[in-house]
């Protein structure tokens, strides 16, 4: 078996479950008699790395499935937070963005009803958190969205929910 990729050096190996372009690509799992390390230490992970993790699978079926995955690593939201004031508008889902700035950085907090949006969430949290004001604005989102090709497999539903809650997380840490 290969070793785990250095963006998440403790995690346990498991067997494929997907079809994988690469006869020797493995996927990996947090062992869960370990717990699940804390949100923030997961978000060293790039949109690169991101990329790269895509391009193991032979079909959007198992992109989708992988995004549900990367949904399920959220950090938990209180179900205080959950409310309107903090509801993203624009999202055919539910979905919920709380933003708190940390010495310069903002982090987020979001959640939402739909597994997948939670996928395109955990996919934002990585692009966008603990990041100061000008990174954040820094940030090509659509090119990222391009590049995992993700303008070619979701609703445009999903696409503008997607694009609503870049634009909200952009105007909390304008």
């Amino acid at each position: 078996m290969q070793a785990p990729p250095a963006h998440f050096p403790d995690i346990k190996m498991r067997p494929a479950a997907f079809n994988c372009k690469r006869p020797d690509a493995a996927l990996y799992t947090i062992n869960a008699g370990e717990g699940l390390r804390k949100y923030e230490e997961m978000t060293s992970t790039t949109l690169q790395d991101l990329a790269e993790s895509f391009s193991l699978f032979d079909n959007w079926e198992d992109r989708y499935r992988y995004i549900i995955e990367l949904g399920q690593r959220l950090e938990p939201m209180d179900e205080a937070l959950k409310t309107d004031a903090h509801m993203v508008r624009g999202c055919t889902s539910r979905v919920w963005l709380v933003a708190v700035q940390r010495d310069g950085r903002w982090h987020f907090l979001a959640d939402s009803d739909a597994q997948i949006v939670r996928g395109l969430i955990h996919i934002l949290m990585i692009a966008y958190q603990d990041k100061t004001p000008e990174e954040i604005k820094d940030v090509d989102i659509e090119k990222s969205f391009e590049s995992l090709g993700l303008s070619g497999h979701l609703s445009p539903s999903r696409r503008n929910g997607f694009f609503a809650m870049v634009e909200r997380i952009k105007a909390l840490a304008h």
